[in-house]
């Protein structure tokens, strides 16, 4: 075993402010990830009254959008392939179809705040209709019973 004195008390607290630094980013890795921007220029405009239903449901270029745009979005907290690992729900359990849609466009646009804490923030304004109709169209080619 190493064992190491300081003596020069700024090298002390300039060690706790990077200790306490590193712990804090710890505990607010958690939902810190910057919104990444979705091209959805290559698919119909659904306009801007909110749809109930995905209108890509099966639309090979909205699926690969919406891989894409899962990965730089929500798989941070909701794992790869939609695969939680505890953080997050696993969204491979959503109901199928309109059920699923209404669902997950409520979550998505409007988040999850509990007793003040936020467990999801809203993305309402944050991506576009077209953008979360992708991410929804693509959950469903990995949705399990």
């Amino acid at each position: 075993m190493i064992q190491v004195t300081v003596r020069n008390s700024s090298l002390l607290r300039a060690l706790s402010a990077a200790a306490l630094t590193l712990a804090t980013s710890l505990a607010l890795a958690h939902g810190d990830v910057v919104p990444q921007a979705v091209d959805t220029s290559s698919l119909t405009q659904v306009g801007k009254d909110w749809l109930t239903k995905n209108p890509y449901l099966g639309n090979k270029e909205a699926i690969r959008i919406g891989d894409s745009a899962f990965n730089q979005n929500c798989a941070r907290c909701h794992g790869l392939g939609a695969v939680s690992g505890g953080i997050a729900p696993d969204l491979r359990y959503l109901p199928a179809g309109q059920e699923g849609d209404e669902i997950f466009m409520q979550r998505i646009r409007k988040g999850a705040t509990r007793d003040g804490r936020v467990y999801m923030p809203p993305f309402e304004g944050i991506l576009s209709q077209e953008a979360m109709w992708t991410i929804r169209a693509w959950l469903e080619t990995v949705r399990e019973d």
